[in-house]
Formats: C-alpha cells, structure tokens, sequence
C-alpha cells in the first residue's frame, strides 16, 4: 500500500512538568516511527489557549509531518486519545 502524507497537531498539557512533557512527545513520535516515516517537527511552545480544557489555561503545541498507510491516522487517533497529559489533537491528510 502506498503512504500518504499527513500532519498531526498536538497540544500537550503542561500540568505534569518537562519531564512528563518529553515522554509523551516521544511516545507520540515513538508511534508514528513504529508505523510511518516522521518528517518535520516544529515546536511552536507554550500558548494560551481558547478555552480552557480540564481547568487548563495553557498548552504546549507541536506540529509534525508524517508519512503513514491511510489506516495508521484513525489507530493513531485512538491512542492519543486514552493517553492522559493530551489536551488536544488534530490529524489532517496533505495532499489530494
């Protein structure tokens, strides 16, 4: 099967500390490894965010580029969302 591109917007709460912080981009790079080719990564740091989400007022926001079979965003999607300490998370196919 051929890989498609996509980006993935993540934004990591910042209640559990730096260390807490770097597992989890890991975790999330770690995956993406596992299944697909990781391209750019840009950090864009702290932010306010919107609204706030579990009592948060801040996030920590990384965008990343990504190659993966089509059906990796969904799995993707789903760990992401059991994984506690990620506020927000969108992943968007580039392309077609």
């Amino acid at each position: 099967m051929a890989l498609k591109d996509y980006e993935i917007v993540t934004v990591f709460s910042l209640k559990k500390g730096e260390e807490a912080l770097e597992a989890l981009k890991n975790k999330v790079f770690d995956l993406i490894k596992a299944n697909g080719t990781l391209g750019e990564v840009e950090e864009w740091g702290k932010r306010k965010l919107a609204y706030p989400i579990n009592y948060e007022t801040e996030g920590y926001y990384v965008v990343a580029q990504f190659q993966a079979d089509e059906n990796f965003p969904a799995e993707m999607d789903r760990v992401i969302n059991i994984t506690d300490g990620i506020l927000r998370s969108l992943i968007v196919a580039k392309g077609e």
